[in-house]
């Protein structure tokens, strides 16, 4: 259950503070350059365009960058409908012009050249790049025709860079870093591209092999796998890369001779397979160990790499090393996390008769574990305690809060001998000068089997989704009743307890909002979803009934979902997965 609370984004935007991790990314481009959201407001600008427009960062962070600094040849305020980059800006794609005008702070006009590019990749982080030069830099009275020509290859360069940095930085997934690495640079730069990462164990795995088929990329498997080990001493171009030695341009005359390592043999044999005559070799750094190798090659695109090529590689891949390292950490955590989650989460117990089964999904744009729970015990009277539960917030203390909470809940479900409304009226009471949960949710209930052979529930609702019962002929219904105070309100109140016979066959739901919820819809409508779905699955097995409903459902991954499904017995129906 997440806190509902304004985004730092949104804090920034009112507050004209500046973004400062994406302040320091323009800081590396090199040039002049702002971002605008999709509004057309600044959200980061680097040093030197607050150098050139005579602002500081504060002065210009919220503003409309139109409304601020564009301006005509006279100083006159400019009409969206003349402004090429409103227009470039509004249509979101590329666009560059050599003559346009800013305003400074002091009033002057300072006549610039301009290159604008959409960054990001969508969604309320999405925005446009600005690099802008001083156009008298540029077109000074002694400049050679050639200069303009280079100003126009630097820009092109920047572009690029700043490309780069947005798709590379936008991503926590390895392999949709690698993707976006290859259509970043093929074909614009090359018609190979080979990416060799070196694993957590230190060996070698060439991992991708792209070439450029007009502006279709094709892989080429055949050519990937693992690689020999690196050489410690090896002077030859890819072993100098991996080891982080030194960038290097390469051909098929480099390892025409005996190879003296296993890589170097596979080196020979790339280069015949693909039929490149020239190769820029570039290190992939993380911010502490050498990731792997750049390698760029060109077979049919005409000329060779050059140094200065060499220059302009390095700069992607330390973006491109960057980018892969933070992947990389995201997902150890991830890793880690889901394996705490998997341990803090408890096994269910056998109860005869029942059919039990449950399911966890963590969010997967969440690197650290949540606060959703289940929880399945036998209490000392011989009754099967069911509980789920939500805790506020979606980080590390949200799940020990978690376990507090499921621990207490535990212990104090074992020790009273007291309906579910008594145990949760006690939890609430307990939970603040015990745990650090501020507020959570919970359903609790006791399952028994009476002298005559059914089934039946008591239970109480803390603010929780109501538990969905579902008889084995498809009729499904929310159980509304006991509903109360979800935990940690401080509301001193009487908890009220609902009792349910169980009809043989029927399924139980528990489960939290991560279920339900979905982004434009109200909870009515994912009620009514999971009800639907529900009532159509219920002849099928528990197990696959489970596993349907979460393919049917498809919760959309905003948060954590926990699930608890219970088969009562009763005469056996067939189903099939």
């Amino acid at each position: 259950m997440k806190e509902p609370e304004a985004t730092e984004t949104d804090f920034r935007k009112s507050s004209g503070v500046p973004d400062v991790r994406l302040t320091d990314a323009l800081e590396a481009i090199g040039a002049a350059t702002y971002v605008v959201d999709e509004q057309g407001r600044i959200v980061a600008v680097n040093s030197l365009a607050e150098r050139l427009l005579g602002r500081s960062a504060e002065e210009l962070v919220g503003q409309d960058a139109h409304e601020l600094l564009h301006r005509g040849p006279q100083g006159q305020s400019l009409p969206t409908s003349q402004c090429r980059m409103r227009q470039a800006f509004h249509a979101r794609r590329p666009a560059q012009a050599d003559k346009d005008y800013f305003a400074r702070a002091d009033g002057t006009l300072l006549p610039i050249s301009w290159l604008i590019a959409p960054w990001g990749t969508g969604g309320r982080d999405a925005g446009t790049l600005v690099i802008f030069h001083a156009s008298e830099q540029a077109h000074d009275a002694g400049a050679r025709p050639e200069q303009a020509d280079d100003r126009l290859s630097e820009f092109e360069r920047l572009a690029l860079l700043a490309e780069t940095t947005s798709q590379l930085t936008s991503t926590f997934v390895v392999k949709e870093a690698l993707d976006r690495l290859v259509s970043l640079v093929l074909p614009r730069l090359a018609d190979w591209v080979v990416i060799d990462l070196i694993t957590e164990r230190d060996e070698v795995w060439r991992t991708a092999v792209f070439q450029a088929d007009g502006n279709t990329l094709v892989q080429h498997e055949d050519l990937q796998g693992p690689m020999p080990p690196v050489p410690a001493e090896s002077p030859m171009p890819l072993s100098r890369a991996l080891r982080g030695v030194a960038s290097a341009l390469a051909g098929p005359e480099t390892y025409q001779g005996a190879p003296d390592s296993g890589i170097a043999a596979e080196q020979r044999r790339l280069f015949e397979a693909t039929g490149m005559h020239s190769a820029a070799i570039v290190s992939l750094r993380g911010t502490r160990d050498v990731l792997g190798a750049l390698t760029l090659g060109r077979a049919r695109k005409p000329g060779n790499f050059t140094g200065a090529d060499l220059t302009l590689l390095e700069e992607i891949a330390r973006r491109a090393g960057i980018a892969l390292d933070n992947a990389r950490l995201y997902q150890r955590q991830r890793k880690v996390a889901e394996t705490m989650q998997n341990h803090l989460l408890p096994q269910m117990p056998r109860v005869p008769g029942l059919e039990m089964t449950v399911r966890y999904l963590a969010a997967p744009d969440a690197s650290q574990v949540g606060g959703d729970w289940y929880d399945a015990f036998t209490l000392a009277d011989g009754a099967t305690a069911l509980a789920v539960g939500d805790v506020v917030g979606h980080d590390l203390e949200a799940a020990a809060g978690m376990a507090q909470l499921r621990n207490m809940l535990r212990a104090y479900g074992w020790s009273q001998q007291e309906p579910p409304s008594r145990v949760v009226e006690r939890l609430d009471e307990a939970m603040m000068p015990i745990t650090d949960v501020t507020m959570a949710t919970l359903v609790f209930a006791r399952v028994t089997e009476t002298d005559d052979g059914d089934w039946q529930m008591s239970w109480t609702n803390a603010g929780h989704p109501p538990p969905l019962l579902i008889t084995r002929d498809g009729l499904a219904h929310y159980l509304t009743a006991g509903h109360g105070l979800l935990l940690g309100t401080g509301v001193c109140t009487s908890r009220s307890d609902a009792t349910v016979v169980l009809p043989p066959g029927s399924t139980l739901l528990l489960y939290t909002d991560g279920l339900i919820e979905a982004p434009g819809h109200t909870l009515d409508d994912g009620l009514n979803r999971l009800r639907q779905h529900a009532a159509a699955l219920a002849h099928r097995p528990v197990a696959s009934f489970t596993d349907q409903l979460l393919r049917r459902v498809q919760p959309p991954g905003s948060d954590d979902v926990a699930l608890l499904v219970v088969r009562i017995p009763g005469k056996t129906h067939e189903g099939t997965d």
